[in-house]
């Protein structure tokens, strides 16, 4: 939200590259994706200015400084992370992110949650995130299929005619044509792209091994990450904690709160997430050099794909603006967002504020 809160204020009201309008009419087809909103954001800012090789660098270097970062603590966590002195650090730390966890839940609450309809969505998701056989993408795809059918009642808003000054500001912008040639090539170019290193390393080690498991679950990640790095987070905290046992509790809840207190997107938790299990799975490598592979491997096919959703749907989407129908969908998937993101802060405050957690 912080990211979003500063592109807009850098973009729309200090250089105005772009108008009000399509900077929301971005963010609400970026929220609609699956993946990180605001990295998505910024490619396809990127996209509208200077066309592929815009959205190639705004995108990218939107990620690579906290990619960095991320990395290094994760190295330094994972080879001082029993001393006394860091342990102090982020138990301090994890309240903290308890704290910005629930103004998250606030936050977007207030601005989503403004209709009966939307409070029992939320509630639904709350529970249902909860349930061992809903998976997230059904909570996702139901939420906006009733927002699409209820469009037509009121549920949703739709961004108004652009003004005289909007239309001037949006003169400069780029106007690509929706085509099936330019669709394949999108998905052959960004497709294989991120499916090399799945296919290489299974091909390689075989896919029922660690890493090309790796890259396979996060890949579903990839598709299935809707509403941002906080709607995630839940699924993937049970995945790899309680599923594949690639970290324990504390090691989760520390590594958001490095995500946190460093540049760059949320989800670049994510990298954490794939350095330490590979750092804890590493086989005949050392462990400094695994959980690099796991760190980088998680990064790239959780940031690949979406340039590929941006190049392939943002032509499309510049046609719609204004879909009642589309608003309906996204405020029906923001409500139930806030019901994962609630269940999140539910799962943080137990094992913050509890030594251990039991099943009741």
């Amino acid at each position: 939200a912080g990211q979003i809160a500063l592109m807009h204020r850098v973009l729309v009201d200090e250089r105005k590259w772009i108008s009000e309008g399509r900077f929301l009419h971005a963010l609400n087809f970026c929220m609609l994706l699956p993946g990180p909103e605001a990295q998505q954001l910024a490619t396809y800012v990127g996209w509208l200015l200077h066309g592929t090789r815009g959205g190639i660098a705004a995108g990218g270097l939107f990620i690579l400084p906290g990619l960095v970062v991320i990395l290094s603590l994760s190295a330094f966590y994972a080879a001082f992370r029993q001393t006394a002195w860091l342990e102090s650090l982020f138990f301090g730390l994890k309240a903290a992110v308890l704290a910005i966890v629930i103004e998250a839940v606030v936050r977007v609450g207030l601005r989503a949650l403004r209709t009966p309809a939307a409070v029992a969505i939320a509630a639904v998701a709350f529970v249902a995130i909860s349930a061992p056989d809903v998976p997230f993408p059904a909570i996702v795809i139901g939420a906006g299929l009733i927002g699409y059918v209820g469009a037509g009642f009121g549920f949703g808003s739709v961004v108004g005619n652009p003004t005289a000054a909007d239309r001037a500001i949006d003169e400069g912008l780029r106007e690509t044509r929706p085509s099936i040639g330019r669709a394949v090539r999108v998905v052959l170019v960004w497709g294989g792209l991120w499916a090399a290193p799945i296919l290489v390393l299974g091909a390689v080690l075989g896919f029922g091994s660690f890493y090309p498991q790796l890259a396979l679950f996060f890949s579903k990640m990839a598709v299935v990450t809707f509403g941002g790095a906080y709607a995630v987070l839940a699924y993937v905290a049970d995945a790899a904690v309680a599923g594949y046992h690639w970290l324990v509790p504390g090691e989760m809840l520390d590594g958001l709160a490095m995500a946190e207190t460093t540049p760059g997107p949320l989800i670049i938790v994510l990298s954490f997430v794939g350095y330490l299990a590979a750092f804890h799975q590493a086989g005949g490598l050392a462990p400094p050099v695994a959980g690099l592979i796991g760190g980088l491997l998680v990064a790239w096919v959780t940031f690949v794909p979406s340039f590929l959703w941006i190049f392939l749907g943002a032509p499309s989407m510049e046609k719609l603006r204004g879909s009642r129908p589309l608003g309906g969908a996204l405020s029906a998937i923001t409500a139930a967002v806030v019901g994962v993101i609630l269940n999140l802060a539910v799962w943080f405050g137990l094992h913050v504020l509890f030594g251990e957690v039991g099943v009741f």
